[in-house]
C-alpha cells in the first residue's frame, strides 16, 4: 500500500504564488513510486496547476466540490468539472463541517459524487474538544465515518480515503494540542473496525487511512509508524517548502 503526504493549501497562495512554490517542489521531488505526494491548491488555481505538475511526481486535489453535477448552484464548482483536473478532493473537513456547516447528509452525496467522476474522496472525519472531554469520541466517529460512506457501495469502497483529523489537534484551532500517537492508533483502530462492520473485515484493514492534526517535521516520523496510519494530511507545513519535502522524505523513510 502506497504512503500519502497530502498538503492543504486551505486559503493561501495566489496563482502566481501557487506556480512559483510548486516550480521549486518539482525541481526538489523525486519521484517516489511508494509514497503519493498530493497538494490541494485553491480552486482558481487548480487549473493552471494542472498543467504545470508532474504528475508522475504529484497529484492535486481539490479542497472541496460540490454533489451534483451541473445546475443553477451560483459559486459552486461540480465533482465533474474537477474531473481531468484533479485526483483527488477533500471531503468533511472539520472547516466545512464546523463552519460552513456541512452535515454527513451533503458530504455522503459529494463523497459519491467524486467517486462517481472517478475523483479519489478524502474522507475528514474527527471529534471536538467538548466532544472528547465528554467521552463521545467513538460515537462522533463511528457517525461521521458511516454517514460519509452511506451511499458507497461495497464496489466504490476501495476508491476512498478516510483521515482521521482531530478538531482539538489542528494547528488552526485556539488552543490545539497535539495527539500523542496512542491516541491517533485508538481512533484509527476505531475507524478501521467501523468500515469493517458494513464492509467486511478485509475491506477494513484495506482502506487507507490518514491522520491530520498539526503534522510537521518534528512528529511526522511518529505519526507515520502508528499501526494501521497510512499517511498524513497537513495545513501549515505543507506551505513551507523545506518542512513539506522533510515529511515526504520522512515518508520515504518509514516506507522503506
Amino acid at each position: 500500500m502506497k504512503t500519502y503526504v497530502v498538503g492543504n493549501w486551505k486559503l493561501n497562495f495566489n496563482v502566481g504564488e501557487a506556480s512559483i512554490y510548486l516550480h521549486k517542489l518539482l525541481k526538489k521531488l523525486p519521484n517516489y513510486r511508494d509514497v503519493e505526494v498530493v497538494i490541494a491548491p485553491s480552486t482558481i488555481a487548480l487549473q493552471p496547476l494542472s498543467l504545470q505538475v508532474d504528475r508522475h511526481k504529484m497529484k492535486l486535489a481539490a479542497q472541496n466540490g460540490f454533489y451534483r453535477d451541473y445546475g443553477a448552484f451560483t459559486g459552486e464548482t461540480s465533482m465533474s468539472q474537477l474531473r481531468g483536473i484533479v485526483d483527488y478532493v477533500i471531503v468533511g473537513h472539520s472547516e466545512r463541517r464546523y463552519v460552513m456547516g456541512e452535515n454527513d447528509k451533503m458530504i455522503a452525496k459529494k463523497v459519491a459524487a467524486a467517486v462517481r467522476n472517478r475523483i479519489t474522496p478524502i474522507l475528514c472525519v474527527g471529534e471536538t474538544e467538548n466532544e472528547r472531554a465528554f467521552g463521545e469520541t467513538a460515537d462522533v466517529i463511528r457517525d461521521q465515518v458511516l454517514g460519509g460512506l452511506s451511499e458507497v457501495s461495497e464496489e466504490d469502497i476501495d476508491k476512498v480515503i478516510i483521515a482521521y483529523e482531530p478538531v482539538w489537534a489542528i494547528s488552526s484551532v485556539k488552543g490545539a494540542k497535539l495527539a500523542t500517537p496512542d491516541e491517533v492508533a485508538t481512533v484509527v483502530g476505531l475507524v478501521r473496525a467501523t468500515i469493517s462492520e458494513v464492509y467486511g473485515a478485509e475491506t477494513g484493514e484495506r482502506v487507507p487511512v490518514l491522520f491530520g492534526g498539526s503534522v510537521n517535521p518534528s512528529n511526522a516520523g511518529a505519526y507515520l509508524t502508528v499501526p494501521g496510519v497510512n499517511g498524513v494530511l497537513m495545513g501549515g507545513s505543507s506551505l513551507i517548502l523545506s518542512e513539506f519535502i522533510d515529511i515526504i522524505d520522512t515518508a520515504k523513510r518509514v516506507r522503506a
